[in-house]
């Protein structure tokens, strides 16, 4: 949050600067050390100030979508809004895929976009877009600034509502002429007219809840990226743990919850655990804490948890309700609220979970998670168990979109929050190497791995040079099928086999592309060769990349089909379309 300034010190820090000098300015008072962009014409003032200064370091990336995909990974490792930068038209239309991504997964964003000056907007100058209507959907406010003077406050306003609530981008569209022409503005009180998130749960409610969880006897904790935003991990163990409650978590909540401890379910939904998966339908209490409830994640909503009174903690009312009925709604910051859940639970009994959880062991070795290495064609989940044995528990993992990021949920074990890095609502191929940039660049002291696909790998690969110019040390596995996997998996399984344009059968060696950018290589075919091969490239000193080539019809079990209840998964090819019992 922004701090305010009082009357004295705001006049006493009043001096003529360039309104891009404000901005920048404005950037350091928020904290800002680290920001993405690329340079242009109607954003170049701001570049310019930039230039001289030593206290922000911003990162030149290959691509727009790349400096907002930074910016992300940037904001989830760290919890500080990410801040990334591009110059008019399309420099800020390239933008756009980056911040409906952060839209959909809640995170802190900043994105300034250069604009035409003020007497040209409107009449199709060069490189205009109108920024504001374009981002408008996809954004949680944003600014076209028309006067230099209001560049402080603008500043400090945008700061406030991204990080405030429930976090979401925020645009900065900033004429040339603004930047370029003088102003001795300063921030004042920050005002914030009509917007006052509420981070306290209603005290009845809290009750309400502490009461439905002492009364169960089958409960389950549902735990999602708004658990991790709001830093409620400790308060989310301390309940389930005190109270032997088991816990799922969603694709985004990954971490919040250790994976290795008994009381863990793993990922619910559609590629989740065949168990966490019975336990949703089969409870009699869900706790949902900073979940969305999306479709990925219920499967047919019908059928979701329909023995279940549900208690949904959430900081924004609107997904409160939306799609799953909420019998104790609570509107509140998750930490704030399980934390009076947990006050309120040590005045009461915990509940007695002991037969559910012998229910739950059970499903745990009637449905286990399971995949055959046999020597042949190497398996994905293989090399994602070595790279989990080889690498620290705090070890961030970023990935792009498709089977390989499913595998990676599936089969490297989280412990830990904000070590989870991907996309999740939009589902956005490519965001891996530049979420992996920012993540180092967020965390510089944490092994950082990127596990991506080879069709999504393709879609931002000019990020290496970033990688290679900014000197950052990670590891890259690509899991190459040669195919688009996901779309191949649903034509195998739904569309009779009609591999209609997924296949990518003349894709380069990503080991040499690597080496071409001046990253290190390896290719990676045979079983006997993976431990080694990822030992060395977790020991070099600098953008690793390693080509996996694996089996390419290798499928993502279990599996949810799509418009199924999460009752009705399959767990390999020969459970195909039936419901399990």
């Amino acid at each position: 949050m922004s701090k305010s300034t009082s009357d004295a010190d705001a006049e006493e820090g009043r001096r003529e600067r360039k309104g891009a000098e404000a901005l920048v300015e404005g950037l350091k008072q928020e904290g800002v050390d680290t920001m993405f962009g690329i340079t242009g014409g109607a954003i170049m003032p701001v570049y310019d100030v930039l230039y001289d200064d030593e206290d922000v370091d911003h990162v030149m990336m290959g691509h727009e979508q790349g400096a907002t995909h930074a910016a992300e990974g940037y904001n989830t490792v760290t919890g500080r809004p990410g801040v990334c930068m591009a110059t008019s038209g399309p420099g800020a239309t390239n933008l756009v895929t980056g911040l409906a991504d952060a839209d959909m997964d809640s995170r802190a964003l900043i994105a300034i976009a250069g604009q035409v000056p003020t007497d040209m907007i409107g009449n199709d100058a060069f490189q205009e877009t109108d920024t504001r209507g374009v981002t408008m959907p996809i954004t949680k406010h944003n600014y076209l600034i028309k006067d230099e003077d209001d560049v402080p406050d603008t500043v400090q306003e945008a700061f406030y509502i991204t990080s405030t609530g429930r976090p979401s981008p925020v645009v900065l569209d900033v004429p040339k002429d603004v930047s370029k022409n003088t102003t001795d503005a300063v921030r004042g009180e920050l005002d914030v007219e009509g917007y006052s998130p509420n981070y306290e749960g209603h005290p009845r409610q809290i009750e309400k809840a502490a009461e439905k969880i002492e009364e169960a006897e089958k409960p389950l904790i549902f735990a999602g990226g708004g658990a991790v935003i709001s830093e409620a991990s400790p308060e989310v163990r301390e309940l389930a743990m005190e109270n032997d409650i088991p816990v799922t978590t969603s694709l985004m909540g990954l971490g919040v919850f250790p994976e290795d401890h008994e009381l863990s379910l793993e990922m619910l939904g559609m590629h989740g655990t065949g168990y966490a998966n019975r336990a949703v339908t089969e409870c009699d209490l869900l706790v949902g804490i900073g979940v969305r409830f999306d479709d990925r994640a219920t499967g047919k909503i019908e059928s979701f948890a329909p023995k279940a009174e549900v208690i949904h903690v959430d900081i924004d009312p609107s997904e409160i309700s939306k799609n799953i009925h909420a019998n104790v709604p609570i509107v509140g910051d998750a930490k704030n609220v399980v934390g009076d859940i947990n006050e309120a639970m040590r005045d009461r009994d915990s509940p007695d979970t002991e037969s559910w959880l012998d229910t739950i062991d059970d499903w745990k070795q009637k449905y286990p998670n399971e995949y055959e290495q046999d020597g042949d064609d190497l398996k994905p989940q293989y090399v994602i168990e070595q790279l989990d044995e080889l690498t620290p528990d705090d070890t961030i993992v970023c990935t792009g979109v498709g089977q390989h990021q499913m595998w990676a949920a599936q089969w490297y074990t989280y412990t830990e929050p904000r070590t989870w890095v991907t996309s999740g609502g939009l589902g956005t191929m490519g965001c891996g190497l530049p979420m992996t940039i920012g993540a180092k660049l967020g965390a510089p002291d944490q092994e950082v791995v990127c596990i991506d696909g080879d069709g999504s790998f393709l879609m931002t690969v000019q990020e290496l040079t970033t990688a290679v110019r900014e000197e950052l040390d990670f590891t890259l596995v690509i899991i190459n099928n040669y195919y688009m996997g996901m779309v191949r998996q649903w034509q195998e399984l739904f569309h009779d086999e009609r591999y209609a344009e997924s296949d990518l059968p003349h894709l380069p060696r990503f080991d040499e592309i690597a080496e071409a950018f001046g990253a290190r290589g390896w290719r990676l075919e045979d079983e006997e060769d993976v431990e080694d091969v990822l030992e060395e490239a977790l020991e070099y000193d600098g953008p690793s990349v390693i080509d996996a080539i694996i089996d390419p019809y290798e499928n993502v079990f279990p599996m949810v089909p799509a418009g199924s209840g999460n009752d009705e998964f399959i767990m390999g090819k020969g459970s195909q379309g039936s419901r399990i019992s």
